[in-house]
């Protein structure tokens, strides 16, 4: 997860309001048919361990741009029996403020067993796992994986979504066969469909070519 704690942080986008949907942002379900959703940040199955600032309602919203790209992604793995699950989209500033809260708390070490076992909480930001700017705010990045369409089952990716670990590595070897297959697939259809990946996360994806690749907004998930 690529956070934003600079002077960014509690910015609204000077055409959204705090409460308003930027132009050109969609709810990606009525883009992209069956797409599955359940946004972590906004309930407690998450690294902060509660909803996150800034998410109001589980609700995946893309770029126009970005949701239609993964409706092309879709319909190209739906011959398979195979969609997509989404955990994050759009991210607003004031959530990546949020996690960098949780990260100064040292005290806070409730979700360690889960997200981040082998890692040091100190050492979140210096290991990159909290960043200082979030592609998720500008609105064309998400966090996804894949499942069947018929049963809604995820496929074995080999680690969870949000463990801070090498082994969420797109490239990690010390997953099973099977999980470093699905991991394959997954990176291949993005990327041929226009999304680019992440090197130390298997699920998360940026679109090529994004439409507001320096803007970061501010607007919340409602």
């Amino acid at each position: 997860m690529r956070a934003l704690i600079s002077s960014f942080a509690l910015a609204a986008c000077a055409h959204a309001g705090p409460l308003e949907r930027a132009d050109g942002f969609v709810d990606a379900t009525q883009v992209v048919p069956g797409l599955r959703v359940e946004m972590r940040y906004a309930g407690a199955h998450n690294f902060v361990g509660r909803r996150v600032d800034g998410y109001e309602a589980p609700v995946c919203i893309l770029t126009r741009e970005a949701a239609e790209a993964l409706a092309r992604v879709q319909r190209a793995l739906a011959p398979r029996g195979l969609g997509f699950k989404v955990y994050d989209c759009y991210r607003p500033q004031r959530a990546v403020a949020d996690f960098a809260r949780w990260a100064a708390d040292l005290s806070d070490q409730s979700t360690k067993a889960e997200f981040y076992p082998n890692i040091d909480k100190s050492q979140l930001f210096a290991l990159g796992y909290i960043a200082e700017r979030s592609g998720h705010s500008r609105g064309s990045t998400l966090d996804l994986t894949i499942v069947d369409l018929a049963t809604g089952a995820e496929l074995d990716m080999g680690s969870a979504f949000d463990l801070f670990d090498t082994r969420s590595w797109p490239t990690d070897e010390t997953v099973s066969a099977a999980a470093r297959a699905n991991r394959m697939l997954l990176q291949s259809a993005m990327r041929e469909h226009g999304f680019r990946s992440l090197r130390e996360e298997w699920w998360h994806f940026t679109l090529e070519g994004e439409p507001h690749p320096n803007t970061y907004f501010d607007f919340v998930v409602h």
